[in-house]
């Protein structure tokens, strides 16, 4: 079955799998994340893969969930289906979503997540599920929405980078660059964006030389680690916190600037408070009158 919103291919022991909508940035919609299960699957199922490489066609990995229908009832075909009318059809909703995504930590095969460009929002949701991230230098990575729209539906932030850079850049929406985030360990590594894919391949070159069988067997016991200190739970829980952040002020003021700016100008709305929106990892977080970081003059 052919795939319409990602690419799929197997080589040299890997399988790349390529998140292919450039011109939405690659932004998760639920027809993308069904594909995306189905060929995590496909992979974990073939002799062939060693491990698994997720990428983003364009300009960025993933710009977050396409919010473009978000909230909107299902079309109408005589059944009565869940919406976004009570907090438990939100729930399950975000919960529907999770499990496509909980395919890269439930799969056998090991994967890679290589990030470039903008990796917000969802697009944190997708690679921090995979076992290993590898950045650009320069990437944009962090949660903006977690400013107006309610909490993380997907949480691995705090077994990554630790609970007070998870607090930091959660209850803010600031970002970091791919440099930054190396140094606080919420990714594996960053590296010039030149030598992006070279590095990941080269990784999945090494994984190659693995048997299968022993890939899954010490993959499986780090997260059977993590599974011990709730990891998995967590995520469960995510999906219910977030669904009670949506009932906060704040979002059904997004929604409200949404209906009235469109989403572009909501973001604006949201965003232009807080500058270039950038966390600084080492030295003072000092700030020119338009919240821009600036260097510190001795």
């Amino acid at each position: 079955m052919p795939y319409e919103h990602i690419l799929y291919d197997v080589e040299n022991g890997r399988a790349r799998i390529t998140l292919n909508r450039p011109e939405r940035r690659n932004a998760l919609c639920p027809p993308l994340l069904d594909e995306l299960e189905r060929a995590l699957w496909d992979a974990d199922d073939d002799k062939r893969v060693h491990c698994v490489i997720v990428r983003g066609a364009g300009p960025a990995f993933c710009a977050g969930y396409d919010l473009t229908g978000y909230g909107r009832a299902p079309a109408d075909d005589g059944v009565p289906r869940r919406g976004m009318r009570t907090i438990d059809d939100d729930i399950w909703s975000l919960e529907k979503s999770n499990r496509r995504i909980r395919a890269l930590w439930e799969m056998h095969k090991p994967s890679i997540a290589q990030v470039h460009g903008h990796c917000l929002a969802g697009g944190t949701d997708l690679a921090l599920a995979c076992d290993m991230v590898i950045a650009a230098d320069d990437a944009n990575i962090g949660f903006p929405p977690a400013r107006n729209l309610g909490a993380l539906p997907n949480n691995l932030w705090i077994y990554h980078c630790g609970p007070q850079w998870a607090k930091r850049l959660q209850l803010t929406g600031d970002t970091v660059s791919g440099a930054d985030a190396a140094k606080i360990g919420l990714v594996l590594k960053a590296v010039p964006p030149g030598l992006l894919e070279a590095e990941v391949e080269g990784l999945a070159d090494r994984m190659a030389l693995i048997d299968p069988d022993l890939l899954s067997a010490n993959k499986r016991i780090v997260n059977l680690a993590m599974e011990l200190m709730g990891a998995q739970v967590l995520q469960r829980l995510a999906a219910e916190n977030d669904a009670r952040g949506h009932l906060a002020p704040a979002t059904r003021d997004y929604f409200r600037a949404v209906k009235e700016k469109g989403l572009a100008g909501a973001f604006k709305e949201r965003d232009a408070k807080f500058g270039d929106g950038r966390a600084r990892v080492d030295g003072p977080e000092l700030r020119d009158d338009r919240g821009h970081l600036v260097d510190a003059k001795e």
